[in-house]
Order: C-alpha cells, then structure tokens, then sequence
C-alpha cells in the first residue's frame, strides 16, 4: 500500500515514519505543501493520503478538494491538532474517508490508514461519539453553518492574507472570494471582517 504524507513539520512526518516502520507493506511517500501533495498524487496515484489541515499556503481541505478533482475516489484521511467534532464534520463533506487527531493514539493512524486502504471509513472511537452525541452542540457552533471551501476562505483571512492573494491561492476570481466573504459575515451574524477573523481566531480556524 502506497500512502502519501502532506504536513509540513518534520517531526510529524518523522513521527509517521517511525509508526509506520512496522508496517512492511506499507511504502511512505511525502510532501510538506499543498501544492506538493497534489503534484505527488498526479504523479505517483497513492493508495491512501494523509493530509494535514494547517498546511502553509492552503489548508489541507482545499488540497482534498483538488485531488478529488483529479480522482473522485481518492481515499482521504485528514489529520489535526484539533479533536474538535466540527472539524471533522467538516472533513468527511470535504470527502475525506477519515478523520485523525495528532494529539491521540500512534495506532489510531496506522487502522485509519489500513480501514481506509480497504476503502472504508473511519474515526477515531472517543470522535466517533463525540459526533454521535455532540449533534446539537455541533449544530450550535458558528462553523457548522460554513462549508468546507468557505472555512478554507476564513482560515486565509485569519492567516492576514488578502482576498487577492486567497484568489489566488484557491484558483478562484477575486469576485468569488469577495462575495464568499460577504456571505460569511451574514451566515456568522458579523458586519466587518475583522469581527469575521475574531471569531475565526477565537474557535481555532487560524
């Protein structure tokens, strides 16, 4: 099984490695950027890719979304800091097959990995409740109402970038981009788009 990486921190691909290592066949493919990770996909076609969310130009949502593009069968497992349910709500309508915390369990990785090889699903068992218990507060919380390429739009704003340069980052016209963020500000109840990046900073979209 060929499994691509996308993260850009070396200890965390390092860290994959060495779970990995014990997987003999399981052959680790990597790279540490979106724009990367797509060219590595369209190149090598992995079995599986594992795609970190906070990637440094664009997140790993929007690299879903391009290798979706090229491959609507793509097996996805997405992988973050943040055990928030919403984000892995978020994750699955992004396509991805499976949603993994880096602040659990190594093995959680390594059974994504060979569940979603097998072309099922998964989420780690503790996520797994919280989204099967959590449907109402999951409702509640401002991002549910955002979908997975305006939570891309609203993480770059919180990075400081320009709808110019977002634009350009996602392949999209400045007109889009301006009026995604209009609809965002009315969806989320904010008049200005510094309220739209607080709010984004203060549930940890940045």
């Amino acid at each position: 099984m060929r499994v691509l990486i996308v993260d850009d921190h070396p200890i965390v691909a390092s860290g994959c490695r060495a779970v990995l290592a014990g997987e003999p066949d399981v052959e680790l493919l990597e790279a540490a950027d979106a724009e990367s990770g797509e060219h590595v996909f369209t190149t090598e076609h992995p079995d599986v890719c594992v795609v970190d969310i906070n990637l440094p130009t664009v997140s790993g949502f929007e690299l879903a979304r391009r290798i979706r593009a090229h491959d609507a069968s793509a097996r996805i497992i997405m992988f973050s800091m943040n055990d928030d349910p919403v984000f892995a709500a978020r994750a699955i309508e992004a396509g991805a097959k499976g949603y993994v915390s880096k602040a659990g369990d190594p093995c959680d990785l390594v059974e994504a990995i060979r569940q979603v090889g097998k072309g099922e699903t998964y989420l780690p068992p503790a996520m797994a409740r919280s989204l099967a218990f959590a449907g109402p507060g999951v409702t509640q919380s401002p991002l549910s109402k955002l979908t997975p390429r305006e939570m891309e739009i609203l993480r770059l704003l919180s990075a400081g970038k320009s709808l110019t340069e977002i634009a350009w980052l996602v392949n999209s016209s400045y007109k889009t981009v301006a009026n995604t963020s209009s609809i965002m500000r009315q969806k989320l109840g904010v008049r200005t788009s510094v309220e739209l990046v607080r709010l984004a900073i203060e549930h940890g979209v940045a």
